[in-house]
């Protein structure tokens, strides 16, 4: 990075300046994914600026998603965000990521049965106290974790996963096979943050940002077949809305 790249007689901020100055080198693959930037002090040194100046324009680079800023140890060039389509469609992640190439794995850290409390028994239309199957896993994306997800099905639906090897599977796929089809439903997307058992599977620290996927997804017959919570990094995926005026269904609910 040369000393003399800031321009001051230009009407641009310095930290703006500075920010391109960054962006251009990460466009151009001078710097990577995962390569360190200069310390703050190091940037205010090679181009004769302020803490302050830096700071913003770190910060900005932040907020844009292109460094990741990691305490005490310093700032790095984001890994791209991978795009999804799981608010709008009835796919899996299984199925989307397959889709566009890559690999996921789970973990599975729970899948038995179990009984409805309150928030499950109302999504899945049963009684509290129904015996339901839970799926509690841990996917990762091309080899890094990247969500974590809890499903629920009634027990009808659920027992014929149990016993499945849902590691390298779909488990739409798997109920597919069964003649069962996730045919409409309601998906809805929030931010939250994470919670330390969260980031301890994610990888990330407590309270770092979260994507919650909330959905419920029913069959021809308009049975409830599922009910999800998943937990995706913020930090490297991000949904994104295929929109058509005739067919689009959308609202703002207020929570």
């Amino acid at each position: 990075m040369a000393t003399d790249a800031i321009d001051r007689r230009s009407a641009a901020p310095m930290y703006d300046q500075l920010r391109r100055l960054i962006v251009d080198r990460i466009h151009s693959g001078e710097l990577q994914p995962g390569d360190a930037l200069p310390g703050e002090h190091r940037l205010c040194e090679q181009y004769g600026i302020s803490r302050t100046v830096v700071r913003q324009a770190l910060a900005q680079l932040e907020h844009e998603g292109l460094v990741e800023r990691v305490k005490g140890k310093g700032t790095f060039v984001a890994r791209p965000r991978t795009s999804e389509s799981l608010v709008h469609t009835l796919e899996g992640l299984y199925d989307e990521v397959e889709r566009r190439g890559g690999h996921v794995h789970s973990e599975v850290l729970r899948h038995e049965r179990t009984v409805a409390d309150a928030e499950v028994a109302a999504a899945l239309e049963v009684p509290i106290g129904a015996p339901v199957v839970v799926l509690e896993r841990l996917r990762y994306v091309d080899g890094e974790p990247w969500s974590l997800s809890t499903t629920w099905m009634p027990e009808e639906v659920g027992v014929l996963t149990l016993g499945a090897d849902l590691r390298e599977s779909s488990l739409y796929r798997l109920l597919g096979e069964h003649g069962i089809h996730a045919t409409h439903g309601v998906r809805s997307a929030e931010a939250t943050v994470a919670t330390h058992e969260q980031a301890q599977h994610l990888g990330v620290s407590a309270g770092s940002a979260l994507l919650r996927l909330r959905s419920v997804s029913r069959d021809d017959r308009d049975r409830v077949i599922e009910f999800f919570l998943a937990h995706h990094r913020g930090d490297r995926s991000r949904f994104e809305f295929q929109l058509n005026r005739e067919q689009s269904q959308t609202a703002l609910t207020r929570i």
